[in-house]
């Protein structure tokens, strides 16, 4: 009835349910804007969108005078459609006066109180998105309908105001460290005669109320605001007017948009608030107008005289090309250009000194910390424009370019990302505007700082901004692009501001397309290289052992089978440049920081950046490409000779900060697989302090470093450590203040080679054989203990099954463990394609040699099971034929209970071991490992020093043995030699392995380590390669000792003192079973079988007599 019940209700809901799903009262599934869309998208407009303008006559009586102003609109329906990303701008800047009435409040608690000065100065971001234009009926009409969102924020990161796709209604976000608003607005655009496009739009807004408290200020609620249950007191208000000015056309002194928020209420009203005023620019959907200033452009940039500064030397290394546009878009507006110190400033004033050109900074005081050394600061360059042109007189025209662009300098603590987004036009920007000619390989532009319409150009146009492209590195010169900012009329109200953009070396291939050829050739003048030949003389003294050693051991090198030889040099370079990271060394025992190194390789002999050689397809491509590269037989001169080389060195963490980045130019020796390198850094300090440092400084950077690059051989890579080793000195003497505090060791982690990639399987190939080998042999020792019980099968009941269960758990582990993962990887496979980096996870030979190792250790498993199984069921024949006497068959209990206290003492003892060498040890955070797919698992410690112990309990295995035959008092043999002493073997054979190996501490490549032994772990260490295989051989010995010696006393003692030996027999039977019998087994099934005073019928066991 309950059924039937439900039944009938659910069918009714079914409908409704149905409905109530389809039912969208916000119409979030109508098509939707973005509000930076181009034309023809305003038809797919939801209603999210205010589209019925209600408060037009509000809008007419606010907008008078716009709408007064306003001239016939002379464009079509596309046109009006592209004014909604044109009319947009993203983070401009508003200010809002002295006053009374502050419009949002700002929780400051997000820092803590005593950071004082040190703490980033919250920025008042406003982003404006036209949402709507209304084309309809244009012709004739002097304003269009238009709506859109304002957004103001005041957020110490500079991350708000954050705009979405759509809204309906505005909003009010207050939480520490940021605060935003939003407001929806309607109203009308209209075009003055005098170029200028004007918004004029009413809004609402949710207003925050301001207190009347005079002692807490109107925002004391706004105090601690990410308390539970936070809800900020606002009041809907619906008088709120904007009025946003544009340029008609944009040129240099002409891009800003000025905007005014104002409260159409009366001050004595408590939605009042005091005027807000917005400034940004046009943005990128805007055209830009080059030639508007040409008489000041050609003031600062003559073509008949160019401007000549000191910045780029003699002038060589300059790029003087035709593409300077193609070179610009590579930049980006998050790319950042360094400041460099007023190092030559020689002003008597300090003032003048410590001025960042022609930047205002007054606002922001971590600029003026830096004291004139300008740490931190840096110059990005935004709304690039470029348009190629032809300079120069008649029949001497060349390649040029006209270029736009604004610089906006970025303070220490003001995040680069941030700064790169915003707009807004004030001190901290120079809008600049100049030609470029490829003769002299100068950009040069006049700059005008702020909003130079607002100030008048004569006043703001004062600055030259002169820019060059680099394709000429040295060691001291790894800049892409340097420039210059001056005064025209050359006074001296701050020196020469110098800035340069940083280049990592994989850039200069992987962005900009350095690579040999076009848009960019680059050359590198090795300038260090004597410097570091002495230091390779100095370092290499001769050695006879180390000569030995180089014979016998390959480093990397030049591939001899190349015909061309930047790609050979490519090649090398690949195998040479480092991303791995590193560890102190020697390691040591407290607590340490583990840094990433970075080794970039920039150049190499006559190459700079890579050069790859093109895919070859077809077979007589192929075959030609074959005859024209030489053997590679042999190992010639030319591939071991002496290189150049330059690298750029980079090093994380606080403790390595005085090196963190070096410049590096030497010599690398193929012989012996050594760099020898001098290092040169950036040194960061007041203007002043470079006067003294001045003559044992290079263009600013100190190069009294010396830097030597160990790298592991090519070959025998699985018997010595494959470590690269990083020593880091200075040269200066003791004293100096530019010397570095102490000598830098590191050694990396594993690396690999790119040969070595192919082969990256080759060493669990090798233990996976060794491990092939080494089961084949225990099996092989197993069949054969398996075959001496049943020829003895007098000594089968003297067999420790403590000893037998050891090695069957040692066999079952990886048998649970790596079944899992077998069928896991499997699974993986059918999933779809691995990414190409791990395609070497799916090699035949591995997979074979790992079906093969699980089928052997299945049957390693079921053999040890077989021999436990003979020896259980002797026994229980043994206690049949004496029932009255247990005693006198062996018991594994007390073996099994020695065993375990001595295995929980020593688990113990390495329990403790672990826990004081944990206290020196960095604390591992991650608690997750990854595998070769990329795939993270849970990392289960337990497991982990569950699988170590067995480990170690099955190399002791004899021990149960050893006991056994103490508390058994044995007059026999139960294990033959061969089968203890094989046994012992195949255990000891992984720590002579790893031993010889010298294997590294973590396998970077494969999750499981190593198939054949874990070398990270603390039972495979120096120390357990040596103590573990010596108490096995100990044991082995004491199992020899124990049934060769006490087989041969007790044996004499028979023939003369038999009755001493009463106590191992039965006093029920009269006499004792022959030691000499060739059938013990089975004397004592017939024994059973007339057994009938205890109810035993005829049984016969085949299993024991087939």
């Amino acid at each position: 009835m309950k059924a039937t019940t439900l039944q009938f209700i659910g069918a009714l809901l079914l409908p409704l349910l149905a409905v109530a799903s389809s039912f969208d009262p916000f119409h979030r599934n109508d098509g939707r804007t973005d509000p930076m869309m181009g034309s023809g998208q305003q038809q797919q407009q939801g209603p999210f969108i205010p589209h019925e303008y209600l408060r037009f006559a509000e809008v007419k009586r606010h907008c008078r005078s716009v709408l007064s102003a306003g001239a016939e609109l002379k464009f079509d329906a596309n046109r009006a459609a592209a004014l909604m990303p044109e009319l947009s701008f993203v983070k401009g800047d508003w200010t809002q006066g002295p006053g009374s009435a502050p419009l949002i409040p700002f929780d400051g608690t997000d820092m803590p109180s005593d950071a004082g000065a040190g703490a980033p100065a919250p920025l008042p971001l406003a982003t404006f998105v036209m949402t709507h234009v209304d084309a309809a009926g244009l012709r004739g009409k002097t304003a269009l309908n238009v709506s859109g969102v304002l957004g103001v924020a005041v957020s110490r990161n500079g991350t708000g105001p954050e705009m979405g796709p759509s809204y309906v209604s505005p909003e009010l976000k207050v939480w520490p460290g940021s605060t935003e608003m939003k407001m929806l607005f309607e109203g009308v655009y209209t075009e003055t005669g005098d170029g200028e496009s004007v918004l004029c739009m009413v809004g609402n807004a949710m207003l925050p109320k301001r207190a009347d408290d005079a002692a807490a200020g109107p925002w004391g609620w706004a105090k601690h605001t990410d308390r539970n249950n936070f809800q900020p007191p606002v009041r809907r208000d619906e008088g709120v007017l904007l009025v946003l000015r544009y340029p008609t056309t944009m040129t240099l002194t002409n891009r800003a948009v000025r905007g005014e928020l104002t409260s159409t209420h009366g001050k004595s009203d408590a939605a009042y608030f005091d005027a807000v005023h917005l400034l940004s620019q046009l943005g990128a959907y805007s055209n830009y107008k080059f030639g508007s200033e040409d008489e000041l452009v050609s003031k600062a940039c003559s073509q008949d005289r160019p401007y000549h500064d000191d910045v780029i030397g003699d002038g060589g290394g300059l790029y003087r090309g035709g593409s300077l546009c193609g070179i610009l878009d590579m930049f980006s507006s998050e790319d950042a250009f360094a400041v460099v110190p007023n190092r030559d400033c020689n002003s008597t004033d300090d003032a003048v000194c410590k001025r960042l050109g022609p930047f205002e900074t007054d606002d922001d005081k971590s600029i003026d910390e830096t004291d004139g050394g300008f740490k931190g600061v840096s110059i990005v360059m935004q709304d690039i424009r470029c348009e190629p042109t032809t300079a120069g007189p008649a029949g001497e025209r060349s390649a040029g370019a006209k270029v736009s662009a604004v610089f906006r300098a970025v303070p220490p603590r003001e995040h680069r990302y941030t700064a790169a987004k915003r707009s807004g036009l004030g001190g901290m920007t120079l809008s600049a505007e100049g030609v470029w000619r490829a003769s002299t390989g100068q950009l040069c532009m006049l700059g005008c700082l702020g909003d130079a319409g607002a100030g008048g150009k004569a006043k703001a146009c004062h600055s030259r901004v002169c820019l060059y492209v680099r394709t000429g590195f040295s060691a001291t010169r790894r800049s892409i692009a340097v420039g210059q900012i001056t005064r025209v009329d050359g006074a001296a109200q701050y020196p020469p501001l110098t800035f340069r953009r940083a280049v990592h070396p994989s850039e200069l291939w992987n962005r900009f397309g350095v690579s040999g050829g076009a848009p960019l050739s680059m050359t590198y003048e090795y300038t260090k290289a004597k410097q570091a030949g002495e230091f390779l003389t100095r370092s290499e003294p001769f050695n006879l052992g180390t000569a030995m050693a180089k014979s016998l051991l390959s480093y990397p090198r030049k591939p001899g089978n190349l015909a061309d030889e930047s790609n050979a040099l490519s090649m090398l370079a690949d195998d040479l440049t480092l991303h791995v990271p590193a560890v102190p060394d020697p390691l040591p025992r407290e607590r340490f920081e583990r840094p990433f190194l970075q080794l970039e390789v920039l150049s190499l002999g006559p190459l700079v950046g890579r050069n790859y050689p093109a895919p070859v397809f077809s077979g007589e491509e192929q075959a030609k490409r074959g005859k024209e590269a030489p053997s590679a037989s042999g190992t010639t001169t030319e591939t071991t000779a002496v290189l150049n080389v330059s690298a750029e060195l980079t090093l994380s963490g606080d403790t390595y900060a005085n090196v963190s980045t070096l410049s590096l130019e030497g010599v690398y020796n193929p012989v012996d697989g050594r760099m020898y390198l001098i290092g040169c850094r950036a040194i960061d300090a007041p203007w002043r302090a470079f006067s003294s440092l001045a003559s044992s400084l290079e263009d600013g950077m100190d190069c009294s470093i010396e830097v030597r690059v160990d790298y592991p051989p090519t070959t025998a890579q699985w018997l010595i450590n494959p470590t690269a080793k990083v020593r880091i000195s200075s040269t200066r003497e003791s004293g100096d203040p530019l010397r570095l505090d102490a000598t830098t060791a590191l050694q990396t982690l594993p690396i690999i080679y790119r040969e070595q990639r192919q082969d990256i399987l080759s060493r669990r190939s090798v233990e996976g054989i060794l491990r092939v080998a080494t089961l084949g042999a225990a099996i092989g020792a197993e069949f054969t203990q398996l075959m001496y019980i049943k020829a003895h099968t007098d000594v089968m009941p003297y067999v420790s099954l403590v000893m037998l269960g050891v090695q069957a758990l040692g066999y079952s582990m990886p048998l649970i463990t790596g079944a899992e993962a077998l069928f896991a990887r499997i699974a993986a496979a059918g999933a779809g394609p691995a990414p190409p980096s791990y395609v070497v996870d799916k090699s035949q030979l591995y997979w074979v040699i790992d079906c093969v190792v699980k089928i052997l250790i299945l049957g390693a498993f079921l053999l040890t099971l077989r021999l436990a199984q003979k020896v259980w069921r002797s026994r229980i024949r043994m206690l049949t034929r004496s029932p009255l006497e247990p005693g006198r068959v062996p018991s594994d209990r007390k073996v099994f209970l020695y065993s375990f206290s001595a295995h929980l003492l020593g688990f113990m003892v390495i329990l403790l071991g672990r826990y004081v060498s944990a206290l020196g040890r960095p604390v591992r955070a991650e608690a997750s490992y990854m595998d070769a797919r990329g795939r993270s698992h849970a990392l289960r410690q337990w497991a982990v020093t569950l699988e170590e112990y067995v480990g170690l309990a099955q190399d002791l295995f004899l021990l149960p043995q050893v006991i056994g035959n103490v508390l058994w008092r044995i007059s026999c043999r139960p294990l033959k030699k061969s089968y203890y002493v094989s046994v012992t073997a195949v255990r000891l054979l992984p720590h002579l392995y790893d031993y010889v190996r010298q294997a590294p501490a973590i396998n970077p490549y494969f999750a499981e380590e190593y198939e054949f032994v874990n070398a990270s772990l603390d039972f495979y260490s120096a120390f357990g390669d040596v103590a573990i295989p010596l108490a096995a051989v100990a044991l082995a010995a004491a199992v020899y000792v124990q049934q060769r010696w006490n087989y041969k006393i007790i044996s004499r003692t028979v023939k003369t003192q038999q009755k001493k030996l009463q106590h191992l027999g039965s006093r029920v039977y009269e006499r004792l079973p022959s030691m000499s019998s060739g059938n013990f087994e089975a004397e004592l099934v017939a024994g059973v079988n007339d057994g009938t005073a205890i109810g035993i019928g005829p049984r016969r066991d085949a299993s024991l007599t087939s």
